[in-house]
C-alpha cells in the first residue's frame, strides 16, 4: 500500500479516536444535562467520523473502488446526531430539567 494513504488513514483513525477519546471525558466531567450533551454529539460524532472516513480510504484503496455503504455511515451519522441533540435539549427544556446557573441562555417561559 502506498505509504501517503497509509499515512492518512492513520492520521483520519488517530483525529477520530482523540476526537472519541474527548467527547467521552466530556460526558462524564461535565455537570449537567445541557453541558454533557456536547459531548457525544459534537465530538463523538466527528470521532467516528474521522474512524469511518480512515476506514473508507483504507478499503476505497484496497478494491480500488469507493465504498458507498461507509459514505452512507458517515451521511447519516452527520445529520441524526445534530437532530438527535436538538430533540434531547428540547425535552429537557420541555421539563425544565435544572440546570447550573452560570450556564448561558435560558428556556422559555411559559
Amino acid at each position: 500500500m502506498n505509504e501517503i494513504v497509509e499515512f492518512l488513514v492513520s492520521a483520519f483513525i488517530l483525529v477520530g479516536a482523540v476526537f472519541a477519546l474527548v467527547g467521552s471525558i466530556g460526558l462524564v466531567r461535565l455537570s449537567d444535562f445541557y453541558l454533557r450533551l456536547h459531548g457525544p454529539t459534537k465530538a463523538s460524532t466527528l470521532g467516528v467520523g474521522g474512524t469511518i472516513l480512515g476506514s473508507l480510504l483504507f478499503f476505497s484503496w484496497q478494491e480500488r473502488a469507493l465504498q458507498l455503504q461507509e459514505v452512507l455511515i458517515v451521511l447519516f451519522l452527520f445529520i441524526t446526531a445534530p437532530v438527535s441533540a436538538h430533540m434531547l435539549a428540547k425535552a429537557a427544556m420541555h421539563r425544565n430539567l435544572k440546570r447550573r446557573e452560570d450556564t448561558r441562555g435560558g428556556p422559555w417561559k411559559q
